[in-house]
């Protein structure tokens, strides 16, 4: 009796097991066919590809957008580039990295750009060394120019009784510290260094754009532009969103047929994208030294 009753327990138990395993079966074919990297363009074969670079965010860096320029100028697959621009601006450097990446790609193949709802100061500077230049009519683009700033917390040190004790090699190598306030000499220092940047981003706009470095100046004072005045400004070439700046990018590289976006990286299924957003949300995330020249 109990050899038959330990059998029906064993047999309970395998039938739940074998049950269990079914329905992880069931699950995992479920999430791995539901590829989110689906672009949504279903073209027919042999359809020219377009590389697409996607620059989101502040720019902080440029290492991933230098990487994917260089990989889809190298394929010979990849017929002409689009580059996606949804960025306020940010660091210089990246910013200018980025840019001569454009410009290097461009002696291979076509490049785009497709502005999103913003493409302003560093993301505009990226866009000018694109061949055609593509924007929503409402999309934030423009304000051409760099800035630095301070914050300055010594009144707030003085109310708590703290005192700051410097010692330094020079004269500016505490320069805008944010625990007193900032000289003449540092100042007009300062304010040369950002002059020379923005003499920098001011010259590869108005050759990229062809205008004259002079006629651009009276826009290129930090205001923001709509893509509308943008384009009554020559700053893009055309008005239209992401569909448009592909099309522009098959006729521009003299190719036919519908094309079909080659996306810098393709999501997993719905499981690792869950573990992929988990991690970067606790992962520490960069900041942006508020000292720092910005485009």
């Amino acid at each position: 009796m109990a050899d038959a009753q330990g059998r029906s327990n064993w047999a309970g138990i395998l039938t739940f097991g074998g049950l269990l395993l079914l329905c992880f079966g069931f699950l995992f074919a479920l999430f791995s066919s539901a590829d989110l990297g689906e672009s949504g363009w279903h073209a027919p074969s042999g359809s020219p590809h377009i590389g697409i670079v996607e620059v989101d965010g502040v720019i902080t860096d440029s290492k991933d957008e230098v990487a994917r320029l260089h990989e889809l100028r190298k394929d010979p697959n990849v017929k002409a580039i689009v580059v996606r621009l949804n960025t306020p601006g940010g660091a210089v450097a990246p910013s200018q990295e980025i840019f001569q990446a454009v410009v290097r790609a461009r002696k291979s193949k076509k490049v785009i750009c497709s502005m999103g709802t913003v493409a302003a100061s560093g993301g505009y500077y990226i866009a000018s060394a694109c061949d055609r230049i593509l924007a929503s009519p409402g999309t934030i683009t423009g304000s051409i120019g760099v800035i630095s700033q301070t914050p300055h917390v010594q009144g707030l040190l003085e109310l708590m009784r703290v005192e700051m004790e410097t010692v330094k090699s020079g004269a500016l190598k505490d320069m805008e510290s944010p625990f007193r306030a900032v000289t003449p000499d540092e100042r007009k220092f300062v304010q040369g260094f950002v002059d020379g940047i923005y003499d920098q981003f001011l010259s590869d706009v108005a050759q990229m754009r062809k205008i004259d470095k002079e006629k651009l100046r009276p826009i290129a004072d930090g205001r923001i532009l709509s893509g509308k005045e943008a384009l009554a400004a020559n700053l893009v070439d055309e008005l239209g969103n992401f569909e448009d700046a592909l099309d522009a990018a098959v006729k521009l590289a003299g190719l036919t047929g519908e094309p079909v976006p080659d996306f810098p990286h393709k999501k997993g299924t719905w499981l690792s994208e869950m573990v992929r957003s988990t991690s970067e949300s606790l992962a520490p995330r960069r900041t942006i030294e508020m000292r720092d020249p910005r485009l």
